[in-house]
């Protein structure tokens, strides 16, 4: 029950923060990644809660269905919460009706689309911007998605920790399988087969197999098939019982294997479609269950078998006070699940002479120590403890100081540097104030000051929502007496979309006052528009020689994702919140019926146009301007945000 409690208090959390924010990552649509063309990516400002980084997860779309489909099916509040990058491909090789050809073709490592899928996480891992985790790669799909994601897990375990099925037919069968009568299937052996020489790899690997209890398309033996055949690869047994997560309507029937290793969830209320939860939409996205990516995120991060999970000890309490010229330094240190095996102690002073000790905890975890004899001096002192299996803490500094204070000086910063990603910027460094009377630490960006958070003499601040292009980012730090010092450090934020110039104008980027000109430099071609501050909280997107430039607005705190439609939405209570965030687009009614936004009905040459969902009417015929507003992204009115 433990899991499930997780699951319930994290959907009530993010209810609760949805109406406050949108999500904190990004979009970045129509990428070409590992020889794909056409990928839609979401890096998230999160990090994963295990391992190092962030995880990765392919998504698959599945036949007829457009990778567009995704950016409306809740990805980002299980991208948010379980810090994963969400990489959506087209695929390139399709068969069938636009369906990854899982009955087709070659099944290895350097075939088809199956390479095309390991050059697309070689690409996204080695990017350093992403941060991603090579323990925490993971696979999944819809339909045909699912079982070509099932197929490549198999081929390649020693590069996806795990595994997503949907709705998916059983590896190795044929087309007929996914809309006819059930085919049987060896799961086990064929996995085991196409791993190969890479099968001590499905040692470490887990699965999650999920089928709608509503699905009429592809018939629902295959989610006991597969899993059973998946916990067959995997050598695990299946545990008595089940659990039932979610609540109301939006609920799922959970049964699993050893040690989690292989989880069959019945998706209830969901026919042949991807799960979103609540607010999901488009093309085989269903808004009326559980949102399947949010337990995704959750049991793969609680279920991983590669990350190392050793939580490295705490330090605590730490105190240091001049005893005669020497330090007496004292404080906690504890592991929950192990043992300290040492306390490391750093005193150094502003010259950088430092003097290293160790020292052992008492049973309760204290530790004390007193230095040597020292200079007159400020010292900081710097604690970390190392457990059992290898693993040491933060270092957690105090300050004291060893004979009389000098007289009033002002503090002194070093070791300013910057870290951007998506558009969040972090500023940190150290702060060493002589009299030990510092009283902040701000760092002021181009959305205004933040105070820095300190410990010890390291500081940081971070702000998100940054407007693209340049800024100089100046950190002050002050003391009691109103002395102060100051440092600067410059960055570049990408708030880059890429889109077509009918897309562009339609999410109310562009507008007709510069089409001549946007039009003559691309075309129909997708072009990037960067989003730059012009003064106060106003912005304009342009391109990177500023010839294609967009009016002056409200700054979008975070962009969109560029497909041209109403943006993201969020999920339900159970399963990832609701967004309440307004969204507002001036643009032809043309383009608000193109974007979902309106719809026409009359005289063919002059029709009449109406607001989704309120009915409202709209001036102005095909061509005629309006504003558009929605706090849902499914009912808009005419005029501005409120």
């Amino acid at each position: 029950m433990k899991r499930l409690q997780t699951i319930l208090l994290f959907g009530t959390l993010l209810a609760g923060c949805s109406s406050l924010s949108a999500w904190a990552g990004s979009w970045q649509t129509n990428q070409s990644v590992g020889n794909f063309t056409k990928v839609h990516v979401y890096t998230p400002d999160t990090v994963s809660p295990v391992g190092q980084g962030r995880a990765l997860l392919v998504v698959l779309h599945g036949c007829t269905q457009s990778v567009d489909a995704y950016l409306t099916a809740n990805l980002e509040p299980a991208a948010d919460a379980y810090g994963m990058v969400i990489a959506v491909p087209d695929a390139l090789n399709k068969a069938g009706f636009s369906c990854w050809s899982y009955w087709q073709g070659t099944k290895s490592r350097s075939a088809g689309d199956y390479a095309n899928l390991l050059s697309l996480v070689s690409a996204m891992t080695a990017d350093t911007s992403k941060g991603i985790d090579p323990d925490q790669v993971y696979i999944a799909g819809l339909s045909s998605g699912a079982a070509f994601a099932n197929t490549t897990a198999c081929l390649a375990p020693d590069v996806f920790a795990g595994v997503g099925v949907s709705a998916g037919p059983s590896i190795g069968t044929s087309s007929s399988g996914a809309i006819g009568s059930c085919e049987n299937a060896d799961v086990a052996t064929r996995c085991q087969q196409y791993a190969g020489s890479y099968s001590g790899s499905l040692n470490d690997q887990i699965a999650s197999i999920a089928h709608g209890d509503a699905d009429t398309t592809v018939d629902q033996c295959y989610n006991r098939q597969n899993a059973e055949g998946m916990a067959g690869a995997y050598n695990v047994t299946e545990l008595p019982g089940s659990n039932v997560i979610g609540s109301g309507s939006r609920t799922m029937q959970e049964f699993l294997w050893q040690d989690g290793r292989v989880s069959m969830v019945w998706l209830n209320g969901v026919d042949h479609a991807w799960s979103g939860g609540a607010g999901a939409s488009g093309s085989y996205i269903n808004g009326n269950g559980y949102n399947y990516a949010m337990y995704l995120g959750q049991y793969f991060a609680d279920n991983n078998q590669r990350v190392d999970r050793n939580q490295a000890p705490v330090v605590s309490n730490v105190s240091a006070a001049d005893t005669g010229g020497q330090l007496q330094i004292s404080g906690n240190a504890v592991d929950t699940d192990g043992s300290v095996s040492a306390v490391e102690v750093l005193v150094e002073d502003n010259a950088q002479n430092n003097y290293q000790y160790t020292t052992s905890t008492l049973a309760n975890g204290d530790f004390s120590l007193t230095t040597a004899s020292l200079p007159d001096a400020l010292y900081v002192v710097t604690v970390s403890a190392t457990d059992d299996a290898g693993a040491t803490s933060d270092g957690v500094s105090v300050t004291a100081r060893v004979g009389p204070p000098p007289p009033p000086t002002a503090p002194t910063l070093s070791n300013v540097v910057s870290d951007v990603s998506a558009q969040c910027v972090t500023v940190t460094g150290e702060v060493f104030d002589e009299n030990e009377d510092l009283t902040s630490v701000s760092a002021s960006f181009a959305t205004g000051s933040v105070t820095a958070n300190i410990n010890g003499i390291a500081f940081n601040a971070q702000a998100c929502d940054q407007p693209g292009g340049e800024q100089t980012i100046i950190v002050t730090a002050t003391d009691a007496s109103g002395l102060s010092a100051t440092a600067s450090v410059t960055v570049t934020v990408d708030a880059g979309v890429t889109a077509t110039l009918s897309e562009h104008i339609n999410a109310g980027r562009l507008d007709y006052t510069n089409y001549a000109n946007c039009y003559l430099e691309y075309s129909d071609n997708a072009f990037k528009l960067n989003e730059s501050s012009v003064s106060g909280q106003l912005c304009q997107w342009q391109d990177d020689d500023a010839s294609c430039v967009g009016p002056q607005q409200a700054c979008s705190a975070g962009g969109d994702n560029g497909s041209g439609g109403d943006g993201g939405s969020g999920g339900d209570g159970g399963d990832g919140g609701s967004g309440n965030t307004c969204a507002e687009y001036t643009t032809a009614n043309y383009y608000h019926k193109v974007g979902g936004r309106a719809y026409s009905t009359g005289n063919y040459w002059a029709p009449d146009y109406f607001a989704q969902g309120t009915n409202a009417p709209m001036s102005g015929s095909t061509w005629g301007s309006n504003t558009l507003h929605s706090s849902d992204g499914s009912n808009w009115s005419l005029g501005s945000c409120p």
